[in-house]
């Protein structure tokens, strides 16, 4: 069986265009799958996340300043008399100052005002209208003002221990509740100013180059004279605290 010629030629195109389609298919795969963008590829990777920055708050803290500045509330314990069994738990407030002459030494002031009652001895009178009374419990104040060499120990950007000698006077305010009797019923001292010396230190904590957390510890010596029975003077020594906050000005030396 013998077919035209010209159905011999429609085979012969038709067998080649399907070499040539599946040749251009096999070439077009590669392209496509190359033509992928480097975007494409870095949407697929997984980004760093950007790095944490750390701020030292500390970093400038250089005790170099020239005044500080620090405010207290202050606790102090005291004997209204001589003789007394029962002592004095005060509160108040201790404002402090510094003017650093080196790295290591500074003429500090102190002004410290503490205030509350007091155990007094056991006694007994008669009223205004002739009646027994007693006076329990009186009201009490010590005001300190001192000032004294200051010298800066161990220290370091995260805090420092200070210590300080400071010497001046005491006012002891002991007459104001006792009605007008004398001190003498209540074994109190008579209101006076005395002698002081205030002896301890500061421990701070620092927050920033120029605050500063601060706990002071103190022993006050006090000289008060009595004026009834022998009529002599006693040294106390009792002790104090304050905790508050310190301001370093930013003037250098």
């Amino acid at each position: 069986m013998r077919f035209p010629e010209s159905f011999a030629a429609v085979v012969a195109v038709a067998a080649l265009s399907l070499c040539a389609g599946t040749r251009s298919l096999a070439q077009a795969a590669p392209s496509q799958s190359s033509s992928q963008s480097p975007s494409s590829v870095q949407s697929n990777t997984p980004q760093p996340s950007p790095a944490y920055i750390s701020i030292d708050p500390l970093a400038n803290v250089r005790y170099d300043n020239r005044y500080d500045l620090s405010l207290s509330m202050a606790y102090a314990h005291i004997k209204a008399g001589p003789n007394l069994q029962q002592g004095s738990n005060l509160g108040g407030l201790n404002l402090t100052g510094s003017f650093w002459l080196s790295r290591h030494w500074a003429i500090e002031g102190t002004g410290r005002g503490y205030l509350g009652t007091s155990g007094a001895a056991p006694n007994t009178f008669l009223d205004s209208n002739g009646r027994p009374d007693s006076i329990q419990g009186p009201f009490v104040a010590q005001y300190i003002f001192a000032g004294g060499p200051e010298w800066l120990g161990p220290h370091n950007k995260h805090g420092a221990l200070i210590a300080h000698v400071l010497a001046g006077g005491a006012y002891g305010q002991f007459e104001k509740d006792l009605r007008g009797q004398p001190t003498s019923l209540v074994g109190f001292y008579y209101n006076q100013i005395a002698p002081a010396v205030v002896m301890g230190g500061h421990f701070d904590l620092n927050r920033s180059p120029q605050l500063v957390f601060r706990v002071t510890t103190d022993a006050i010596l006090t000289d008060y004279a009595v004026n009834w029975g022998k009529k002599d003077r006693q040294i106390d020594i009792n002790t104090a605290l304050s905790v508050g906050v310190e301001y370093r000005f930013k003037k250098k030396r």
